[in-house]
């Protein structure tokens, strides 16, 4: 699914944009990519040592994502803690920057629909950072939950998107159950929880509020050229909300909507469904 709002254009950003383009955007490539072949060499390290367990390579995500955030000059502000117990994190759904804000915020690891695999560039960075990808077709359910599930048992913290689409950032969507039915697994549902989170992103001044969104069919390299030219990045606030037991819970559905209650009670948009 993918959702269709209101059609936006990202703005043009004139000479002067054009100027901090050129000077941010070597910058933010070469930490990413400089940081990612660091990971890479590290991870030759990592994986015969720990194999599903990243000991070490998720501090330097986390320190790319926080660097790469104070470049487009986004001010970053948490609150609230990232939860230690077992389990996974579930957030709302604005944009492609939400990877480097919640990365930016725990050390925690995607899931992400397939195809995100094969984009040039962002594909490379998400398999190196170890992004859980997923088929949302029917016949490949099972397969996908026990992937999930090993996941889980390695003592990641997975964050996933149950609205299943990116929006504007200035609504929640409804949540979809299905992707929780792994935390009801024999073993895992005593003692897993979920933590629900939720991010707000503020425009900068003067700006279109929908300015950090990404959805429907908007092209990256306009919104990524808006992002690098803007004199300013505005604000975006991460809310961490207390976690949920997955044992305190009937049903995925009922797991589903007290995450989704918990992250729109965050969100300014409160109770909007579309």
């Amino acid at each position: 699914m993918t959702w269709r709002g209101d059609e936006f254009h990202p703005e043009h950003i004139g000479a002067a944009g054009w100027l901090r383009l050129i000077w941010r955007a070597p910058i933010l490539l070469l930490i990413n990519f400089g940081c990612l072949i660091l990971l890479c060499l590290l991870r030759l390290i990592e994986r015969p040592l720990f194999g599903l367990r990243r000991p070490l390579t998720p501090w330097i995500t986390q320190f790319v994502c926080v660097s790469s955030l104070w470049v487009m000059g986004i001010r970053l502000r948490r609150k609230g803690r990232p939860m230690q117990e077992p389990g996974a994190l579930v957030a709302n759904h604005g944009s492609w920057l939400d990877i480097y804000t919640l990365n930016a915020c725990a050390r925690i690891y995607f899931v992400s629909k397939a195809d995100v695999a094969r984009w040039p560039g962002i594909g490379w960075l998400a398999r190196a950072t170890g992004t859980v990808f997923i088929n949302r077709r029917a016949g490949e359910a099972r397969a996908q939950q026990e992937l999930f599930e090993a996941r889980l048992r390695a003592g990641h913290h997975l964050l996933f998107f149950p609205e299943g689409t990116s929006t504007d950032g200035q609504r929640i969507l409804p949540f979809k159950s299905t992707l929780f039915a792994a935390f009801f697994a024999q073993d895992l549902k005593d003692i897993m929880s979920i933590q629900p989170v939720s991010v707000v992103y503020h425009a900068p001044p003067g700006k279109d509020p929908r300015f950090h969104g990404w959805w429907g069919g908007m092209p990256f390299g306009p919104h990524f050229k808006q992002m690098m030219g803007a004199p300013g990045g505005g604000a975006v606030d991460v809310i961490f909300h207390d976690p949920i037991r997955v044992s305190d819970m009937p049903d995925r559905k009922r797991l589903a909507a007290m995450a989704e209650v918990a992250v729109r009670a965050g969100h300014p948009s409160g109770k909007n469904l579309a």
